[in-house]
């Protein structure tokens, strides 16, 4: 998946060191947007200031439309771009192209995890098919509050912002309930979880990337979790989470994860029975499934780029929406330390304002947001 230069003036950085070789696994999950601090990740960066305004950065998805906007680029590399685009094309409405095709269900081996990752998903979605026929308000509003406790404290405050980005530091009882609320999320332990995800910021939309939509729209939305070995490989073990793994409370956590969904299951079956069960594991869970790994898909493939972050990231209002804020996605990937995702006013982002409350009362304290000198260096413009 290396990305394709089209202009003499893009420049690579050429720092990544080799790809480490191949090891099993530990035990991961069923993950989510993946990522931390982008420090070699090869990628094309930068340009070259024509007419006073700053030509934008070279990727993959920009060559799509080679003959408009590459005139005068060497044949060989337009002939390139157009054989890519000729023989995956672009994902529908969008100018990514997908560079290649993984064979993740078909053509390769399973491991344990992978069956048991994909297991657990299968699952969930046919558990989630009963809702129509066992609908009550009462297992209704338990879902509706899950989905807030699980996808807005667990992951998005939590797993992401908190112990993925270090964004702002909490007492440790209420840091540790915050990640147990995310282990709820059924999207695995903290430690797997957020690996992934500071390998994801390390490696954005290159060949090194655990989920990235230059592979396809479904491998970055969900395929990637039931290949394991895949993010290994490009990635290495999970040696990225020194911070969490000193801490017993997350090598718990990892030991015993899969027991505590499996407790919370059983308890809302003996409030509530079989309605419960569906409506507060299966219905629930799917949902924040899907609106977690729309971040990493359509958050990559459809919106806006208002910073010039070398990546495929974007600006997606409906995501932001569904997602707590999350969808401010390009804003995200210029900023990673900020706590704050919506930088305009109007960019609604229901985890900040937590995290504002959270630090009103003197919960919340050394809350990361970019200054201005810092926007000012990851503008178009600058």
């Amino acid at each position: 998946m290396a990305l394709l230069a089209a202009s003499s003036n893009v420049r690579f950085n050429l720092s990544s060191p080799s790809v480490p070789p191949t090891a099993l696994p530990r035990p991961s999950s069923v993950c989510a947007f993946g990522g931390a601090l982008r420090l070699h990740a090869f990628k094309v960066s930068g340009g070259e200031n024509v007419g006073g305004r700053r030509r934008r950065t070279l990727f993959v998805s920009d060559i799509t439309s080679h003959r408009r906007r590459h005139r005068g680029t060497r044949p060989l590399l337009v002939a390139a771009a157009a054989a890519a685009e000729d023989k995956f094309g672009r994902i529908l409405l969008s100018d990514v192209v997908v560079k290649q095709r993984r064979r993740v269900y078909f053509g390769r081996k399973w491991n344990s995890l992978d069956v048991a990752t994909a297991g657990v998903v299968l699952a969930m979605h046919v558990l989630c098919l009963f809702a129509p026929f066992t609908f009550n308000w009462g297992a209704f509003w338990v879902a509706v509050a899950l989905y807030v406790v699980t996808g807005l404290f667990g992951i998005t405050l939590s797993f992401h912002r908190n112990l993925s980005h270090r964004s702002f530091k909490l007492p440790k009882w209420l840091e540790y309930f915050f990640a147990y609320c995310g282990v709820q999320a059924l999207q695995g332990n903290p430690m797997d979880w957020v690996s992934t995800h500071r390998y994801h910021h390390q490696f954005c939309d290159s060949d090194r990337d655990p989920h990235s939509p230059i592979e396809g729209f479904w491998f970055s939305h969900m395929s990637w979790l039931f290949d394991t070995r895949s993010v290994v490989e490009r990635c290495g073990e999970p040696n990225n989470v020194g911070d969490l793994q000193k801490q017993p409370f997350y090598r718990f956590l990892q030991r015993t994860y899969i027991a505590h969904p499996i407790a919370l299951g059983a308890v809302l079956y003996a409030v509530g029975g079989f309605p419960y069960l569906v409506w507060g594991m299966g219905a629930r869970i799917v949902w924040v499934y899907h609106i977690t790994w729309l971040v990493n898909s359509a958050c990559h493939v459809w919106g806006q780029q208002a910073w010039n972050t070398g990546d495929l990231s974007r600006n997606n209002w409906w995501v932001a929406l569904l997602a707590f804020g999350e969808g401010w996605h390009n804003n995200h990937h210029a900023f990673e330390y900020s706590a704050r995702h919506g930088l305009e006013w109007w960019q609604l982002d229901i985890t900040w304002y937590t995290v504002r409350l959270l630090q009103a009362i003197g919960l919340a304290k050394d809350v990361k947001v970019p200054t201005e000198s810092q926007k000012q260096r990851m503008s178009f413009n600058n």
